[in-house]
This record gives C-alpha cells, structure tokens and sequence, in this order.
C-alpha cells in the first residue's frame, strides 16, 4: 500500500508540472505571443480581461506583462540578430548572460524607463490592475509558497525521490524559461526552411515540447501567420485551439498579414 502511495505521489508531482509546463506555455503563446505581439486576432475586452486573469493563474510565480512582453517581442523581430535585439545569442556571452540582458530590457519597458520607438506600442493590451498584481513580488512570493507546499505535501519521502524537488525552480520561473529556450536555443540549433535575414531556426520537426513556437525560422518568415507550422509534420498545437476559438466567436483570426511583425 505504501508503494503505491509513493508511486501515485510520484505520478501528481509528474502531471503537476506537466500541466503548469504546457498551461504556462499556452497562454504565453496564445495570449502574450500571438495576440499582444503580433494582434494575429481581435477579442472584445471581456474576453482579454478573461485571458489575461488565465495568463496570471497559469504562469503564476513567473507572470509575464502582456503589455510589456507585446513591446519587447515587437523590438525582437525588428531588430534581430543586431545590437538592439532584446535578446540575441550573437550578443550575449552565454545563456545566463542573453537571460539577464532580456530581464532587464523587460524591466524598463514595464516600468517605462526605456526609450522606445512609439510603434512598438501601438495597441499592445494593458490592465494595469492584474499587471500591478502579476509583478508585485509578495504575489510573486505566496505562488512560490503554493507550488513549494504542494512539493512538500506530495513528494515521497523515501529514497531519491527528493530529486523531484529539483523541478521547483523551473516552475518558480516558468514563463522565462520558455522565452529563453527558443530565444537561444532556436536561434543555434535546428534546421531553416527559410532564408530570413537572421538566425532563427526550427528547432523541433514536431513540436511536441513547446506548443508551436519552436517553429521560429517559419515565424520569423511570416510573422504574422497564426499558424506556426508550414511542412505537413510541422503540426502546431496551439493553432486548432485558435481555430475552434474563432469558429465560436471567442476570437476573429484576421486574414493574413504573413510578412508583419505587428
């Protein structure tokens, strides 16, 4: 009976995280990626408010300013690959160092300390309520209390299994870990189907990891398309939800504006 308390323990700790991975991942793509960088669709303020409070509960501890996210994604396609890339291996020393940078460019555009060009603002969501609560570090600090208290209510405490704690980190920052595996990663590794005036590759064939957005050479090329995926395996996770969310009127997908980063 106690082993299979262990391995149950064992299998929510597991789904937890699996969950908290790709739900963060979604609304990261969804809303702050596809919707506030690139207005690839439209959606009535109830509805943004509606994903924007989602956007909060699952990226929780690492909740990403739509409004700011919106600007700096906007500066990233103008500027790739150049000094004024938010964030680009080809001027950052390593990972951690690419990771910093963007950390503090994000900074001073939420806190409006950066200089930017006014169309990059253009239109970006902003609720200044959730967005004053999703960076407040004692919210910050009560979601890392939650996840660390569902580690210590669940993970085993026999054998190795305290390795499972290992996984916390990832979850106290969830949100940038994803942005920062496609913006190094994508940009070094993978394959490109097109040729774009930067580095930016596909970084998986079949995206099972990263709901669509590893395919960043084809974004990079059409970077207005709400599909990701251009080759018949390159199956994006993240476009039939945006098709079912138009078919229904949550969203209106717009028509393609392939070659605008806005």
């Amino acid at each position: 009976m106690s082993k299979f308390l262990n391995m149950t323990n064992q299998q929510i700790i597991i789904t937890f995280f699996i969950a908290h991975w790709y739900l963060s991942l979604f609304t990261q793509t969804f809303f702050l990626h596809r919707y506030a960088a690139h207005g690839m669709f439209t959606m009535n303020k109830w509805v943004e408010k509606f994903f924007y409070i989602l956007t909060f509960l699952f990226q929780g501890s690492s909740f990403l300013s739509p409004k700011a996210y919106g600007i700096m994604h906007r500066m990233h396609h103008a500027y790739a690959d150049t000094d004024k890339d938010p964030h680009s291996p080809s001027y950052s020393k390593n990972f951690f160092d690419m990771m910093w940078k963007t950390k503090n460019i994000y900074n001073d555009i939420l806190h409006d300390r950066a200089d930017i060009d006014p169309k990059f603002k253009q239109n970006v969501p902003y609720w200044k309520f959730i967005e004053r609560i999703g960076d407040s570090w004692i919210t910050r600090l009560v979601w890392i209390g939650l996840y660390t208290a569902f580690y210590i209510y669940f993970v085993p405490t026999e054998g190795s299994w305290w390795l499972l704690y290992l996984l916390l980190p990832i979850h106290f920052l969830m949100g940038p870990v994803h942005g920062a595996i496609i913006n190094w990663f994508a940009h070094i590794y993978g394959y490109a189907t097109f040729k774009v005036n930067d580095t930016a590759k596909n970084l998986l064939p079949i995206d099972f990891l990263m709901f669509g957005e590893s395919y960043h050479n084809n974004h990079h090329k059409f970077g207005g398309r709400a599909n990701f995926g251009k080759k018949w395996f390159e199956i994006d996770p993240c476009y039939p939800i945006i098709l079912v969310l138009n078919f229904f009127k949550v969203i209106k997908l717009k028509k393609n504006n392939d070659l605008n980063y806005m």
